[in-house]
């Protein structure tokens, strides 16, 4: 029986007497500042990407996914395959241990996903592990996990949500414990938790030394949690911080005048998007009618609103998803800005002088009221709703929105499941209704035959496009901010890598 041994021990004090945090090159500390508080460093028990970001720091899944080919490659594990459509067979890498210690071997993989599959266990994002039915040990380094149905996007969240727990350590101290000394395997171990307000890691030793994360540079990463922006800019510039994400587009511009600090613009997975009510579940609104919904998408210059306002790495997007997830495509209808086009539209579907409708939107005001003054020069007088985004999504939810301004994330899954599927399958999200997209998304979603996938992904993206359900927009972007000494590269997946990271 494997033996637990003592829990990782704390870090010596990270904050001296002054309350200066240590920084810097000189000292191999990286300070990295972020804004939002992290209820639980249990990565089972929180759901906001900075604590996607801490499971990715301190612990490994059984696969990997390349964040620059997106290929799935092998992390804990040394191989996989499909046995079936509903069925994963994964064979381990031997001699590897946790950071207590504790040897990683297919106890600590069945367990781990026994335990999330189990509801009672209150995992807190369901999506990520209700498509699991069991797994099953078949050998010291061989396991099998059996899924409740074909779920072909299962390797999406193997690579990412679902990170392998000590099976003897996390049986002792349940969540709370791991909350507070976690246990991992990941490049770095946590040394020391003050909730919501700091994490360190040091750079574990033992790490895998054939890992595809890499091996890790830096001796010391500490985190802490600065609500005001302003104050995070401030201590990025005095040398008190090393790094900081999320800068507004203006901010950015003055830092990198500043040649105190480097500015890294890197496009997200977050697309935005204007939902359209062409099924009628509103009301009787112009929106049932194809040529006004097609209207709508010539009505609106798109390529000049990344231009002058979301600017960075955006690019317009033409297809119900972001470019790079599996099953998308840019080869379908699209729409180039065309208003002569609109509003030659609007008047074969009997609105020649237009017609006035509600637009709703909870983010990117000035967004939003650029392309309000598109629709308004084809003749669409847009009446502006602004509301937080709980309240529109319930309302979109409610059947109460004709017309939405929305973005969606993907959760950071690089498969058009993701977006697509969630939106265009009768679900709560769903304007559009179309029986046909449905079925061929489920059959796309249903299979683990690519060639099938890619196919039925198509055709549905297609008739999304041609039928005009929505106003595909274009994709986000982030500004990374960091010191002149370090060496960091984003990815598009928002998941920022510190174990890739190093001194100049």
């Amino acid at each position: 029986m494997k033996r637990i041994l003592t829990a990782v021990t704390a870090a010596a004090l990270t904050i001296g007497a002054s309350g200066t945090a240590i920084a810097g090159k000189a000292e191999d500390t990286l300070n990295i500042v972020w804004e939002r508080e992290l209820e639980n460093v249990d990565s089972y028990f929180n759901t906001a990407r900075e604590g996607i970001i801490v499971n990715r720091m301190t612990w490994d899944n059984l696969l990997y996914r390349d964040p620059q080919t997106m290929d799935y490659v092998p992390l804990i594990a040394k191989s996989y395959e499909w046995v079936d459509d509903t069925t994963l067979k994964f064979e381990l890498k031997e001699g590897l241990t946790f950071h207590n210690g504790e040897k990683l071997d297919a106890d600590d993989v069945v367990f781990t996903y026994n335990w999330v599959a189990d509801p009672a266990n209150g995992v807190k994002t369901q999506q990520n592990v209700s498509w699991i039915d069991s797994a099953e040990k078949l050998g010291p380094y061989s396991v099998q996990i059996n899924l409740k149905e074909p779920f072909p996007a299962a390797l999406e969240f193997v690579s990412g949500a679902i990170p392998i727990y000590p099976e003897e350590y996390y049986t002792e101290v349940g969540p709370d414990g791991m909350g507070l000394k976690p246990v991992g395997s990941g490049p770095y171990m946590i040394s020391n938790v003050e909730p919501g307000r700091e994490i360190v890691w040091k750079k574990f030793d033992d790490y895998m030394k054939d890992s595809p994360k890499g091996q890790p540079q830096i001796g010391t990463i500490i985190q802490r949690t600065i609500p005001e922006r302003n104050t995070q800019i401030a201590e990025l510039l005095a040398g008190k911080a090393d790094w900081m994400w999320r800068v507004p587009a203006d901010q950015a511009d003055r830092l990198s005048s500043s040649g105190k600090v480097t500015i890294v613009n890197e496009q997200t997975f977050r697309i935005g998007y204007i939902t359209l009510d062409s099924s009628g579940v509103t009301g009787d609104t112009p929106l049932k009618d194809v040529r006004v919904r097609q209207a709508i998408n010539y009505a609106i210059d798109r390529e000049a609103i990344v231009e002058a306002l979301v600017r960075g790495k955006s690019e317009v997007v033409n297809a119900a998803c972001f470019p790079s997830q599996f099953g998308c495509t840019d080869d379908v209808t699209t729409y180039e800005y065309d208003p002569e086009k609109a509003k030659a539209l609007l008047a074969e579907a009997g609105y020649p002088d237009g017609f006035s409708i509600d637009f709703y939107a909870y983010r990117n005001r000035d967004y939003a009221e650029a392309m309000m003054g598109f629709l308004g020069e084809a003749g669409i007088k847009a009446n502006l709703n602004y509301l937080k985004y709980a309240t529109l999504r319930d309302k979109i939810r409610a059947k109460e929105v004709p017309m939405g301004f929305m973005t969606w994330g993907s959760y950071s899954i690089n498969d058009v499941s993701a977006i697509t599927s969630h939106f265009f399958k009768h679900g709560s999200d769903d304007l559009a209704l179309d029986d046909k997209v449905k079925a061929l998304l489920d059959r796309g979603d249903t299979t683990v035959d690519s060639a099938v996938r890619e196919a039925a992904y198509k055709e549905a993206l297609q008739i999304i496009a041609d039928q005009a359900y929505w106003v595909p927009l274009w994709s986000y972007n982030t500004n990374y901010a960091f010191s002149n000494d370090l060496n960091f590269t984003p990815s598009a997946d928002e998941i920022p890598r510190f174990f890739t990271a190093s001194w100049k």
